[in-house]
């Protein structure tokens, strides 16, 4: 080989050490690559998704606990109590703290509460951090069971709703194991009642303990409100023990009695039978739990001939002493490609009057006055008296009952219509309308809710009569309840008499409509009444669903549990208790008076001995003062008003007379001038 052969340099590709580099290049390449999609997902962890990780890992070691709030009390007009709380214990537990105890906890409570221990022991063996074992026991309970030896075990106190009376228990309603309310009063009220739950942080240690945690402030509960009602329990009490007795009278499936005050529209008592008691609220079907009053519609019968009298004697279409022929009991009207229509009446009379007819529930002649009215007069006036629209009192699921237009009527219905057939209403929509011709002509919206108090007693809300309209005249309704006087006296109505009492009313009777045909030998009856009917304080309605004692007219069924309820109520309630003395300042149409005579005192004769005891240390009586005047006198004595309301001064807390301090708060309630004259 030449010299310059053996001198020729090697290249670069027949080198060794290349494949070396190359590899030590991938593997760099690989490991930066490696630390970039660490770096990537370390950045999305930290920054894109750090909230979420934050979460998780608080969750780990933080626990928020709720501070339950104690519901407000349910209490009658007379502050009764209806519904309260009792304490009871509630057992929970982690599973994977108690992993180690969860044979022995099984056991134990399998001992105390009578269950399996393999109840408990899937409860367990849940993946999730929290379950309850047991829920609203007996505080007894814990002297069985010390809880400090389990480890992951927690015991909670918990309010439970306590129901003082098995009465109004459709009416009042229940809540469910966490105190919500579920139906009734409890729910419409839900929200005011409950309050606002609290909580408190807790924070594990390395061990796996709970400790409130010091960077979270405890949160306070806010208390419910408490609530209180129009219903009286006495009056109440008395609606549903008659009611019972006249449903097992007639072996009947149920009924239904309405309490309520005619002038205000205050409901004084919600009947039904069959009852269910609040405390086992959960026991009773969804059937037997519905608030029918409002739920349930009906086709009234006879009692919706109130609206077909209204209707001729207010147009000044149909005279009291009017004659009319009954046909003898059985009426047959031609119909228009139709066979003839037959309407029926129990009575068989020849002529009679418009009065009589009323007395005596002739249907025949209600039809043939309906020919004189017209649809349009007839549909107005009962859509003036509420039917076909809810009356909007504070009740859950009211409906709004069925009252077509005009345009929908067939050639049949104007006379159907006339004596309470193609109509539905509810049974409260009945009572308002009664209610209104006892208030001379005034339609009141019926109400049930009369104050919300919060915790420390002062008034946030109250209920208020309200008018809705005039319906009729003064004139009309005289008349109207002139009729319903002769009903009880001569006609349908004569078992709801009772001696020496003025009492207005009206029987009713109606075919129950089931699966699309009128169902023989099932019947509503019904009757609803006022008394005395001179001054009416009470309006009863009473419903008796499908009776099989033998007569099933609203006559001789339901009639008889009103009289047995209105003798009772003259006996016991206050709404019949003696006039007061003369000498005793009442309030009257926002005026105050000694009752004496009808001259009234005007404001500054009745400023002076108010401003005289605001001045020595006694609260002033301020009822039926102006608002603006009331305050100005509770300042002369350094008061302090609280006002609920405007216009004058209903009531006060405390009462006139009362010892007086600087800077003592005093409640007044006040309505309008309107207000204030239904009221008192």
């Amino acid at each position: 080989m030449s010299y310059q052969e053996t001198n020729i340099p090697r290249q670069e590709s027949d080198s060794p050490l290349r494949p070396v580099t190359l590899r030590v290049r991938a593997l760099l390449t690989v490991i930066l690559a490696m630390f970039a999609v660490v770096g990537l997902r370390l950045a999305q962890i930290q920054v894109v998704d750090c909230q979420k990780y934050r979460g998780i890992a608080q969750k780990q070691y933080e626990a928020k606990v709720s501070l339950p709030a104690t519901r407000g009390t349910l209490c009658d007009r007379n502050g009764a109590m209806i519904a309260s709380n009792t304490m009871l214990v509630s057992y929970a537990a982690d599973p994977k703290l108690a992993s180690d105890d969860a044979r022995a906890i099984a056991r134990k409570f399998s001992g105390v509460f009578g269950k399996p221990a393999s109840y408990y022991l899937g409860k367990l063996r849940s993946e999730s951090r929290f379950v309850w074992l047991e829920r609203l026991v007996s505080v007894n309970s814990l002297k069985k069971i010390d809880f400090h030896q389990f480890d992951g075990l927690v015991v909670r106190t918990e309010s439970k709703r306590l129901y003082h009376d098995q009465v109004a228990g459709q009416l009042i309603g229940s809540t469910d194991l966490d105190n919500k309310g579920i139906a009734g009063i409890e729910f419409k009220f839900d929200e005011d009642l409950r309050g606002v739950d609290g909580c408190v942080i807790f924070q594990r240690d390395g061990r796996g303990r709970a400790r409130p945690s010091v960077d979270f402030p405890r949160v306070e509960p806010v208390n419910g409100s408490n609530i209180s009602l129009t219903i009286d329990m006495g009056v109440q009490a008395i609606a549903e023990q008659e009611l019972k007795k006249g449903v097992e009278r007639n072996n009947a499936d149920g009924g239904i009695a309405i309490i309520l005050r005619p002038g205000t529209g205050e409901i004084l008592a919600l009947a039904q039978c069959p009852s269910v008691d609040p405390n086992n609220f959960k026991n009773y079907t969804l059937q037997e739990q519905r608030l029918r009053v409002v739920t349930d519609v009906f086709e009234p019968g006879s009692v919706f001939k109130i609206v077909t009298a209204s209707a001729a004697l207010e147009n000044g279409l149909v005279t009291p002493e009017k004659q009319f022929y009954a046909e003898n009991g059985t009426y047959i009207v031609p119909v228009l490609n139709r066979k003839p229509r037959v309407i029926m009446d129990t009575h068989k009379e020849g002529w009679i009057t418009f009065r009589e007819a009323i007395e005596l529930s002739s249907n025949i002649v209600m039809a043939k006055v309906s020919d004189i009215i017209g649809s349009e007069r007839l549909y107005k006036m009962a859509r003036n008296y509420g039917f076909g629209i809810p009356t909007n009192v504070e009740l859950p699921g009211e409906v709004n009952g069925v009252l077509k237009k005009p345009a929908d009527w067939s050639a049949t219905t104007l006379n159907t219509i006339a004596f309470g057939y193609e109509v539905g209403a509810t049974p409260l929509q009945i009572a308002a309308a009664y209610a209104a011709v006892a208030n001379g002509g005034l339609l009141m919206k019926p109400y049930i809710f009369n104050k919300q108090t919060d915790q420390s007693g002062l008034v946030v809300e109250s209920g208020q009569p309200e008018q809705i309209r005039r319906v009729i005249s003064t004139a009309t309704a005289r008349t109207l309840t002139e009729f319903f006087e002769g009903v009880v006296e001569r006609g349908t109505g004569k078992p709801a008499a009772i001696p020496g009492v003025k009492i207005a009313g009206k029987t009713g009777t109606s075919k129950k409509f089931i699966e699309g045909h009128y169902e023989q030998g099932s019947y509503t009856a019904s009757f609803v009444g006022y008394f005395p009917s001179d001054d009416p304080r009470i309006l009863c309605l009473v419903m008796i669903d499908n009776p099989r004692g033998g007569n099933y007219t609203g006559g001789a069924t339901s009639a008889p549990v009103f009289r047995a309820i209105a003798q009772r109520l003259m006996t016991t309630s206050e709404f019949f208790a003696p006039a007061p003395p003369k000498n005793d300042v009442i309030v009257k149409n926002g005026q105050r008076t000694d009752g004496s005579d009808d001259s009234l005192p005007n404001q500054a004769e009745l400023a002076a001995p108010a401003r005289d005891t605001a001045a020595v240390g006694i609260v002033p009586d301020v009822r039926g003062f102006s608002l603006r005047r009331a305050v100005n006198l509770l300042g002369i004595g350094k008061l302090v008003p609280v006002v609920n309301g405007s216009g004058i001064v209903v009531s006060q807390s405390p009462p006139g007379g009362s010892s007086a301090t600087p800077g003592m708060k005093v409640v007044l309630t006040c309505q309008s001038k309107t207000a204030a004259l239904f009221t008192n």
